[in-house]
């Protein structure tokens, strides 16, 4: 059958609402091995974390101002983590994607990848009206206010896992806790910015926007 009459392959986005860190990375290891298997379609794992702080496998500790005893008297969660990257900060109001993508048919190019995820967040973002790119020499998505999203990344055997954090109507005073990922420089958030768009709203176009650079057909469950 010629290649231009498949269909394109699924992605199952699952909304899984607020979930503690340490359980929605047990997740996402079980659902990475079964994709790599081949029992399931790629996943895009939306979520929302209880207040949390996470370090990178390259992640610094002088870009954690505060030891865990601190944040754990703050009622702020930490773990340290495989994916890409240094300190970051995950909580209410943020909307955390973590896709699980088979890349082998896409492209095996991790740079790429991450391009692919900072394109999608400014495309997304135009959406709303807000103007967004990168910065040269650093990962994530900014805009003239500050950093608004965050990306790191895990790939094993050429599938994907952890992804992006962008702020829709976080408490940015919870960032003052850490250096985040190692730059110090503002952040900001939709609402900050001035944008009222739900989280459903900006779920939808994150979905959206995921299946179109991938080629994928999201499909909610």
């Amino acid at each position: 059958m010629p290649s231009s009459t498949l269909a394109p392959a699924v992605c199952e986005l699952r909304d899984l609402g607020r979930m503690g860190y340490a359980e929605a990375f047990a997740l996402q290891q079980q659902l990475v091995e079964r994709r790599k298997r081949g029992e399931i379609p790629d996943q895009l794992l939306i979520v929302e974390h209880p207040h949390v702080v996470t370090m990178g496998r390259n992640g610094h500790e002088e870009n954690l101002l505060a030891r865990p005893e601190l944040l754990a008297r703050a009622g702020i969660a930490f773990h340290h983590t495989d994916r890409g990257g240094d300190v970051t900060y995950h909580g209410p109001g943020q909307i955390v994607g973590y896709p699980i993508l088979d890349l082998k048919e896409w492209k095996r190019d991790v740079t790429a990848y991450v391009r692919a995820l900072e394109q999608i967040l400014i495309d997304v973002l135009a959406e709303f009206g807000i103007a967004a790119g990168r910065e040269p020499g650093a990962t994530g998505v900014w805009t003239s206010r500050g950093k608004i999203a965050a990306i790191g990344v895990h790939i094993s055997r050429w599938v994907t896992s952890h992804g992006f954090a962008l702020n829709l109507d976080t408490d940015l005073s919870y960032f003052q806790y850490i250096v985040p990922c190692g730059l110090t420089k503002p952040v900001t958030s939709l609402r900050a910015l001035g944008c009222q768009a739900s989280r459903g709203q900006v779920v939808a176009a994150l979905g959206r926007r995921v299946a179109q650079a991938f080629a994928l057909q999201m499909e909610s469950i």
